[in-house]
């Protein structure tokens, strides 16, 4: 797992196969927080959701690369409510 203080607020999450999952709102434990920008469709609408950093491959630049494709990587997805 890559150092999660390399993880910056507004970086780029993307899958090993280099298609955009999502953007860093922030590191929330052992996880990152997306953007609720980038889940506002459907019943995902008014959530953030979690990859767990165990996911992170490596940080490049401002992106977050991860050890799954990016199909697979949002199964690993954790929702939560947050009127934030």
């Amino acid at each position: 797992m890559t150092d999660a203080a390399k993880i910056r607020e507004r970086m780029e999450v993307i899958g090993a196969d280099g298609v955009h999952v999502g953007t860093v709102d922030k590191i929330d434990g052992d996880r990152i927080k997306l953007t609720k920008r980038d889940s506002d469709e459907g019943a995902h609408r008014g959530h953030h959701h979690f990859i767990p950093l165990s996911l992170v491959a490596e940080v490049e630049g401002q992106k977050v690369r991860l050890s799954a494709n990016s199909d697979v990587a949002v199964t690993f997805e954790e929702e939560k409510s947050d009127p934030t």
